[in-house]
Formats: C-alpha cells, sequence, structure tokens
C-alpha cells in the first residue's frame, strides 16, 4: 500500500500559513515578554549597584548614561510599554470583545504605533524632568 501522505507535512508548518498582523504580534509579544526578563535584570543591578557603594553606583549610572546604555533602556521602555498594551488587549479577548477579523487588525497596529509614541513621550518628559 502506497504511502499518501509522503508529498504533504504531517501537520501544518510555516510555508501553510500566512503571516496575519495577529500572528505576528503575538511573536512580538513573547520577544517583549524575554526582553522585559533581561531588563529587569538590568534594573535589579542598578539597585544592587546603588546598595553596594558611591563607586559602584556611579559605574553603572555612567554605564546607562552611555549611548549603549540608553539605546537598552529605551527598548526596554518600548518592551515594557508594548507589552501591557498586548496584556490590555488580551485582557479584552479575555471579557469576550473584539474578535471581529477586522477589528483585531486595527487594534494591532493601533497599539504598536500607541507603544512607540507612548515610549516617546515618556523619555522626552523623563529628559525634561531631568
Amino acid at each position: 500500500m502506497a504511502n499518501v501522505t509522503n508529498n504533504r507535512p504531517l501537520s501544518p508548518h510555516l510555508q501553510v500559513y500566512k503571516l496575519i498582523p495577529t500572528m505576528l504580534m503575538s511573536i512580538v509579544h513573547r520577544i517583549t515578554g524575554g526582553a522585559l526578563y533581561f531588563g529587569t535584570l538590568l534594573v535589579v543591578w542598578w539597585l544592587v549597584a546603588a546598595a553596594s557603594g558611591e563607586a559602584y553606583f556611579e559605574w553603572a549610572n555612567w554605564f546607562m548614561g552611555t549611548i549603549i546604555g540608553r539605546l537598552i533602556l529605551f527598548g526596554y521602555t518600548w518592551a515594557l510599554i508594548h507589552h501591557m498594551l498586548g496584556g490590555l488587549r488580551h485582557f479584552m479577548w479575555d471579557l469576550g470583545y473584539g474578535f471581529e477579523k477586522h477589528f483585531t487588525t486595527k487594534l494591532v497596529k493601533v497599539s504598536t504605533v500607541v507603544s512607540i509614541c507612548l515610549t516617546v513621550l515618556v523619555w522626552v518628559i523623563g529628559l525634561l524632568i531631568r
């Protein structure tokens, strides 16, 4: 008896699916969750530096003030805000709202733009207060 599944994948795979905005946002949500883990370790490092003494704290603050440090902090801020908005979107879905395809696509686009705008706003306010 011939195996009729030889030319087909055993289960759906990447070449079967078309990447849609909600699928991409799910992937980004998971990535930002991982980024928050490492960013929180950075915050813990900064707090440990503050508790360790003035010299170590000054060094940690110097690093956070470099271009690389600020890029990391900016990315952490965006990941935090973007992940929060994704969590609010999931909370809305848990309540049973917003499952229409056109609405979910708009919500993905809006949450991406809002996360970028809020990140820039937080940084502008932070730099003005500083």
